[in-house]
Parts: structure tokens; sequence; C-alpha cells
């Protein structure tokens, strides 16, 4: 087992099963011992760690929860979202990564995709040896994807996609992108692969949040793809929303995985640095910072614990999924920032990991709707009146 024990206020460990934590403390030893050495020298260098996903690929992390016949590990919600946590403990970069392989391209192949498609992408998608990514925001439209307006019209027996998406995670290395765009019968979903004419992924640089990630614009330019690329059985926004859902199932574990790294190190920070002939851990204001860090982590971890058992059971709805990300992420943050604060001037140096870790949670806590977003899908849910015009 790792020698890092993580944040278990409140013995959630004996919630788990013995498979569960076996996944867990796996990826937890692949964090600490391939992670954490060079993923802030990644994220200075706005690198990233591609030499990474073969080892990713055979610990079987990316798409987790599909099933074993596609080449995946057919591990439960729990258990995925354990691998989340821990991966985002290292670094948010590499839990997008994971996540948009596995929930965002690897999930609606398996969903909404025919056999052919599945065969085709699964078991590599899965060893790491393709690389997918997932075009929907655009330009123009982000928390408004009715408004899309990149579009495909059928010629013969092809589509023809023109427009173009951004902020796309993986983009630029992406063998294969899913992308949604509109037609006469409304949105729908296509596989676009890399090189086809008219298709490119120009990566976008100079940001200072998910830098050890590589995101990038989608343009497309009269891009013809096949029939048998088209996903099938799927029209309208259902096809996309359903994507997030599982990829901000992820997210909600992950956040958590980043609040623990940034409490682990403002706890072992103040107990060695000493002020005023004791350590910054024995007095009063950085004690209640640290009770308040250690009880919004042990209630986050709860509630993806208790949505995970929900999505087991099948009762997990997507307003349960909107709780949990928007709580989480936003704790994360807030956690992010105060350990930021008690680290002091050295809180800014890579030398120490909270400043990344709060300037990541800005980017996590915005996609994959923005915090205000998930505010209003719980307010329609709890009131029944829509807010979003």
């Amino acid at each position: 087992m790792s020698e890092y024990r993580g944040v278990d206020y409140y013995l959630l460990d004996d919630l788990l099963t013995e498979e569960e934590r076996m996944v867990r403390d796996m990826t937890r030893d692949f964090v600490s011992e391939a992670v954490m050495p060079i993923i802030g020298e990644a994220y200075e260098n706005a690198e990233f760690p591609l030499h990474l996903v073969p080892k990713i690929g055979e610990l079987g992390m990316m798409g987790a929860n599909l099933p074993e016949e596609y080449g995946c590990a057919g591990l439960g919600p729990v258990a995925y979202g354990l691998i989340n946590q821990e991966l985002e403990r290292g670094d948010s970069g590499l839990r997008s990564f994971v996540s948009v392989q596995g929930s965002l391209v690897m999930w609606p192949i398996f969903a909404y995709g025919t056999e052919e498609q599945k065969q085709r992408w699964l078991p590599a998608m899965a060893k790491g040896e393709k690389i997918g990514c997932f075009g929907l925001t655009e330009p123009d439209h982000g928390s408004n994807p009715a408004g899309m307006v990149t579009n495909a019209r059928k010629d013969g027996d092809e589509w023809v996609i023109n427009g173009a998406k951004m902020w796309i995670t993986n983009g630029t290395i992406a063998d294969v992108a899913v992308v949604w765009a509109q037609t006469d019968e409304g949105i729908q979903g296509f596989l676009v692969e890399k090189g086809t004419p008219g298709f490119s992924a120009p990566e976008q640089k100079r940001k200072f949040s998910l830098r050890a990630s590589v995101t990038s614009e989608l343009v497309f330019d009269d891009v013809r793809v096949p029939e048998s690329n088209r996903f099938p059985d799927i029209k309208g926004l259902k096809g996309p929303l359903g994507c997030l859902t599982q990829a901000r199932y992820g997210i909600a574990w992950g956040g958590m995985g980043a609040a623990m790294a940034c409490y682990d190190e403002a706890l072992d920070y103040t107990l060695n640095r000493e002020q005023f002939g004791k350590p910054l851990a024995g007095f009063q204001l950085v004690q209640q910072k640290l009770a308040n860090m250690v009880t919004e982590i042990t209630k986050g971890q709860l509630l993806a614990w208790r949505l995970g058992k929900l999505k087991e059971a099948g009762k997990a709805r997507p307003q349960h999924v909107s709780m949990a990300k928007r709580n989480n992420v936003g704790r994360a943050l807030d956690i992010a920032r105060v350990a930021r604060d008690m680290l002091g001037a050295n809180g800014i140096t890579a030398e120490y990991q909270c400043m990344r870790h709060m300037c990541n949670l800005e980017s996590v806590n915005t996609y994959e709707g923005t915090y205000d977003i998930h505010t209003l899908i719980l307010g329609q849910d709890v009131t029944g009146i829509p807010a979003f015009e």
C-alpha cells in the first residue's frame, strides 16, 4: 500500500468493498510514484505527460466502468470514482485526460455507437493506443449547447460537417473526436478521425490553468465523414448531456482528490513551520481553517460515495450529479485558496502544489457545467420553475 494514507476522518474505508479499496490503492500508488515526481515540472512547462498513458491503460483506468468484453475493467461506480479521486490528487489535467477518454468518448461509443464502432475503438482506447476528444462547446456557445452552430448535412452516403468547437481537452493529440452537430433531424453525434481532410485541431496556449493538459480548438471545413461514423440511434441534446452526466460524476470524486492534496499540504506545512515560538498549527485561526477543510472534505466524500451507490442501484438522476459536482468542486476550490493562504509566500511557488491545484480548479469549476448552471439545475428541480431564461 502507498505511504500516502489519504484523508478519511469518518472512516469511509469501512464503507468500501475489498475491490474498491484495492483499486483506490493501486491508483494512489501510481499517482505517488509516477505522477507526483514529474507533475510540477509538466505544469510549469505546459506539457501533458503523454508518457504516462500506456501505464494508465495497463492499469485499466480508461473506461474502467465499461464491460470487460470491450477490453475494459468492468468496475462499479464507486471504484471508478475512486480512480478519479486519486488521479486528481495528482493533477486535474491528468484526471481530465482519463475522464474525457472514458466518460466523454468511450462511454458514448458504448452507449450510442454501433457494434462495429465499439469493436474498432473501445479496446484500443482502453489500452491507451488510441486517444479521443469530445466536441460540444463552441466559441460562442458554452452553457447553452442548444445554440450550437456546428452543422452536418447529408450528401449521399456521407455527412459534411462545418463549424468549430472550443476548449477541447485532448483535441490536438486525439485520434478520434466525438463531435456533436446540428442536422435537419436535430443534434447528432459523429466520429471524426484525425487526418480527415478539412479537420484541424490547433492547441490553445497561454493558459494559467490546466497547464499539464492539452486544450484545443476543433475546426471543421467541409469535413466529410461516412454514414458508418454516425451514432445511429440518438438525436437531440439527450446524447451529449448523457455524456456530461457520466463525466460530472467522476469530477465530483476528482474534486475531493484535489482538496485532499491541498489539505494534506497545509496540515504538514503548519505542523512544521514555526512562528512566535510554536508551530503555526498551534494557533487558533489556523486550527479553524484546518477544521473547516477536513469537514468539507468529509462531507464531499460522503456525498460522492452516496451518489456512487445511487448510480449502482440505477437511482441516480442528473440532478443528483449536479449537486455533487457543484458542491465538491466549489468546496475544493475554497480549500485550495485557503491552503495557498496558509502557506504564506511559499504558497505561490512551484515547490508546493496548492496553487497549481487552485489554478486547475478554476477550470474544473467552470467546465462540465459551471457552478451557477448547476445551481439553476438544482433550483429548477426543487421548485419546478426553470430560471434559465
